[in-house]
């Protein structure tokens, strides 16, 4: 006896289908389903004809779809809307390049093997954790897809960083793609330290990996900038100069003799001061006065960030929380991102994370050191891609992020998020991400998230497995009252 399909669907472009199926069955957004032309379907089964009277089309095919959304169509019917995302050949593989209409076709929810499927002919390798409703499938993104920019974001408690860390690791095990991150909390300041003993492919790959961490103060590996390597513009941001209202100091800058930069910091000053120039005087005291003498930034004739970001490690993590003066990890990712574009035609790969990104994107902070920050960013958003420079920003809030920098993003990875406003913001950005999944945000638990865009096979929903290093930073726990009392 011939089982019942839980719906029929048609399709006129062989990219979307519409289907109709009885409450009860077990459709829901985003998930997988399969499309078999033709079938036979008893009338009342399929709830009537979804094409509009025909019960013709060819038959055979057996295609993969997913669901994008779903509602009632009445007090027992359902009815959806999908896109087909491949045709079964004969030897069980699954040929995305290759889907076509059809008048009708009997959908049923796709196995594990069909949705396994999805994933191998996609080439998806980066286990990122596995797919909520199926269980026994993992999660997997598209390693060659991170030449795109990629949003991350998740409010507070959502367990953004974390997941975050899972996916550095997992980039780190499956590529050769080098990578500098911008960690303000000291989250990734642990990454290659591993939680268990050596024992897996993964974590023995982890164990290899050239992995630096650059703390302000650490006497073997001080994060440190070097003035004198920065485009006039960017100096005269750390100064607070502008060219034309300050134009007397500015030009007074652009005059300083090359010999004196390289003095020792504390002769810099004086040396100002001493010169019989008003606006070489002007230009020392606002020196002076700023304290840019006392920042533990500069180099000094030291290895800079820059120098250790041309030797190539596989990860350097920029550890910015250490710093004494706020300013002073502008500086430092005033002079990465400077550097890294002055070299963009040689075209070395380069993944660029920037957690909490909103401390370096903002729109709304117009100070000149933070502007220029944001300048840049925006300028490797818009133009960085062609030269192998890519962006992961993480962020709490996307309207705490400038507009010009999200847009350029084709990858989303999006955790708990209750606020409206962030969400109608997403979906607006991001139309790839279904509204019907962009909808289950507010009900996320911790871990759990929406990835949706180039870098996976489909928009799906996933649990973020466990990571295999420990995590730097942690929520401080409420310190409760002895049980005895």
């Amino acid at each position: 006896m011939t089982t019942a399909p839980e719906g029929v669907a048609t399709s006129l472009d062989g990219r979307q289908f519409r289907f109709r199926s009885p409450v009860g069955t077990p459709f829901v957004p985003g998930g997988f389903v399969t499309l078999r032309d033709g079938a036979s379907v008893d009338a009342t089964s399929r709830g009537g004809d979804a094409a509009g009277g025909s019960t013709g089309g060819s038959t055979g095919g057996e295609q993969l779809g997913q669901v994008d959304d779903l509602d009632f169509d009445g007090d027992d019917t359902l009815a959806g809307t999908g896109k087909l995302l491949g045709e079964r050949r004969p030897d069980g593989s699954l040929d995305t390049g290759s889907t076509h209409p059809f008048a009708w076709a009997s959908v049923d929810t796709a196995d594990d093997d069909a949705v396994e499927l999805v994933f191998r002919a996609a080439k998806a390798t980066l286990d990122i954790g596995s797919l909520i409703g199926v269980a026994d499938v993992r999660a997997r993104l598209l390693a060659h897809r991170f030449n795109r920019h990629t949003f991350w974001c998740g409010q507070s408690g959502s367990g953004k960083t974390y997941a975050l860390g899972v996916l550095l690791e997992q980039l780190l095990v499956d590529t050769a793609l080098p990578m500098v991150i911008f960690d303000p909390n000291g989250d990734f300041v642990r990454l290659r330290e591993l939680r268990t003993a050596v024992d897996t492919d993964d974590e023995r790959e982890l164990a290899r990996k050239d992995i630096r961490v650059l703390r302000p103060g650490d006497a073997e590996n001080a994060l440190l900038a070097r003035f004198i390597d920065f485009p006039m513009r960017s100096k005269a941001a750390v100064l607070r100069l502008d060219p034309i209202d300050d134009r007397a100091e500015y030009n007074a800058l652009v005059h300083l003799d090359v010999k004196t930069e390289a003095q020792r910091p504390e002769g810099i000053v004086p040396a100002l001061l001493a010169s019989n120039d008003p606006a070489a005087e002007e230009l020392g005291r606002r020196i002076e006065n700023l304290r840019l003498i006392d920042w533990d930034v500069w180099a000094e004739g030291r290895d800079a960030v820059t120098d250790v970001l041309d030797e190539r490690p596989d990860a350097t993590v920029l550890d910015l929380g250490g710093f004494a003066y706020p300013d002073e990890h502008l500086v430092i990712a005033l002079a990465v991102l400077d550097d890294l574009w002055a070299k963009r035609e040689s075209r070395r790969p380069l993944l660029i994370v920037i957690d909490e990104a909103h401390n370096l994107c903002s729109p709304d902070d117009d100070r000149p050191l933070q502007r220029a920050v944001r300048e840049r960013i925006i300028q490797i958003a818009a133009e960085g891609r062609k030269f192998g420079l890519w962006l992961l920003l993480s962020t709490q809030r996307p309207s705490k992020v400038h507009p010009n920098i999200i847009s350029q993003c084709d990858n989303l990875a999006l955790m708990r998020m209750s606020s409206p406003l962030d969400l109608e913001e997403l979906g607006t950005i991001f139309g790839f991400a279904p509204p019907s999944l962009l909808a289950h945000a507010p009900g996320f638990r911790q871990g759990e998230a929406l990835l949706a865009g180039g870098f996976v096979p489909a928009p799906m929903l996933v649990k973020v497995r466990d990571r295999l290093t420990e995590e730097g930073g942690a929520d401080v726990r409420v310190p409760l009252r002895s049980p005895a009392r």
